[in-house]
């Protein structure tokens, strides 16, 4: 029954009231087809004021750019032009101080913004849009809107880099466990393990760059679908606003958002990696492992044990993960079924665009402070490190380069020799010569140089290896190569 009242009532106000009612509701900036008002559920659903509000500073950028194409043009004079700018700075101002008073029946933030202009300067205002579509507006805003989000990210992701990098100069020389399968594998430093992050952050800079080297093109002049039959000059608006070029087909430019895609993909690998450094400091703080520890500053505490200290940070960075990846899903979807040219599907591009923005900036962020936070417990990681066999493959190695055996035998040699430290509950280093002698009579004394952890990660000097060593050069050239400098 309730369900039915729920309906009853969005379905009552979704319809018109009256005449009277729904001409009121008339939208002036493109109603003059229109007797009547939308009903009020076409307004709502039909408004994205809402949240492309957040588009004020790119929509006002590009006016600015297309007025002074027009006056350039002679298809404005020079004193609207003026007035054009002058109000169109007013806006902004308003916009910015929180004065400006946003209205769902104008829609859109170009309507509210042009919409504001007229009344500030007149009839000026309504010349702004001579030659220019909303198509061909929203394309540059949201463009615009994107590129200025990577280069907010871009340094944003070079400071994670800067403190992954510092942190693993620290720990050059800290050795902990290498797993797969989370399981130990072969010893490791900790300084190693975190220049991987440094590595795949580097990445998704780069792939923020290639989409922003792809995005870099103006579509405005392509107006509705099909251009202009003004003599407008794209060339201008486009350097103006810091483009490469003008788009080179006005159907591909209102209709493209191939950029939103490609920055939602590239954010969504970002967030992946995020999230998998989530994890690993989830599991190092945990009472199993007690590999690092993160302050007060990036835990919380809970309700009913006051003993815990929850990675909360390290959590909420791994969630967001799915809030971005599925805003990716859901451009997808949005964009696959729909013909050439603008179809009003591609209003709901913005909110998750925003959201994934949003939440990746805010990962980078909370990661690089909890990087800087985070204290190593390099007691507990040699123990485990040295814990379950991990320097077998180490014994392995030492069989093939000191007596010869091929790889295979001295795996096999080595599986013996583990059984039979496992049977006695003992580390490898433990077993006597005369136990080793009897599953391979030619091993020496010489093995045992290389039956620990220390020695493992020490040995390990070939190019992008775990050895202190060249994690001290790894860093030096991670700073070069990702940061421009040497400290």
């Amino acid at each position: 029954m309730a369900r039915k009242n729920t309906t009853a009532r969005v379905l009552k106000a979704g319809a018109p009231k009256s005449s009277a009612n729904t001409k009121s509701r008339s939208n002036t900036m493109w109603g003059g087809r229109y007797k009547l008002g939308p009903a009020e559920i076409m307004e709502r659903i039909n408004a994205s004021i809402g949240f492309d509000r957040r588009l004020y500073a790119q929509d006002i950028a590009g006016s600015l750019a297309h007025a002074d194409m027009l006056v350039a043009q002679g298809i404005l004079t020079a004193k609207d032009g003026r007035a054009i700018r002058r109000g169109l700075i007013q806006v902004r101002g308003e916009i910015e101080s929180g004065r400006f008073k946003f209205s769902t029946k104008l829609e859109d933030i170009h309507f509210n913004v042009e919409a504001r202009l007229t009344e500030l300067i007149g009839a000026a205002g309504g010349r702004l849009h001579t030659a220019r579509s909303r198509n061909d507006q929203v394309a540059l805003d949201v463009r615009l809107w994107v590129r200025d989000t990577i280069d907010r990210l871009e340094p944003m992701l070079a400071d994670l880099q800067a403190a992954l990098i510092d942190r693993a100069e620290e720990y050059a020389a800290t050795i902990m466990p290498g797993f797969t399968h989370l399981q130990t594998a072969q010893p490791i430093t900790f300084g190693h393990h975190l220049l991987a992050y440094v590595e795949m952050f580097g990445r998704d800079r780069g792939r923020l760059a290639d989409c922003r080297a792809r995005l870099n093109e103006s579509p405005l002049g392509a107006a509705a679908l099909a251009g202009s039959p003004h003599p407008i000059d794209p060339r201008k608006t486009a350097k103006a606003l810091d483009f490469d070029r003008p788009m080179a087909n006005s159907l591909d430019a209102v209709s493209d958002r191939d950029y939103v895609v490609e920055f939602i993909a590239a954010a969504s690998l970002a967030a992946v990696h995020l999230s998998r450094l989530s994890e690993e400091i989830v599991i190092w703080c945990s009472a199993p492992f007690r590999f690092i520890a993160l302050s007060d500053a990036f835990t919380t505490g809970s309700s009913i044990m006051p003993q815990k200290r929850n990675p909360d940070a390290a959590e909420l960075t791994r969630g967001k993960t799915g809030r971005i990846v599925g805003a990716f899903v859901a451009l997808c979807t949005m964009l696959k079924g729909l013909p050439l040219t603008y179809g009003k599907d591609m209003q709901e591009d913005k909110e998750p665009l925003f959201d994934a923005a949003d939440s990746l900036e805010l990962g980078v962020a909370a990661m690089a402070g909890m990087v800087r936070d985070l204290k190593a417990n390099p007691e507990r990681m040699r123990a485990v490190a040295s814990a379950d066999y991990s320097v077998a493959t180490d014994l392995a190695d030492w069989l093939v380069r000191e007596i010869d055996l091929p790889f295979r035998q001295a795996h096999h040699v080595t599986g013996a020799l583990v059984g039979k430290a496992a049977d006695k509950g003992i580390d490898l280093d433990r077993l006597s010569l005369a136990e080793m002698q009897a599953v391979e009579p030619r091993i020496n004394r010489g093995v045992y140089r290389v039956l620990t952890v220390e020695a493992s990660v020490k040995a390990r000097k070939s190019l992008g290896g775990t050895a202190p060593a060249n994690v001290v050069r790894a860093v030096k050239e991670a700073r070069r190569r990702f940061l421009g400098r040497s400290r």
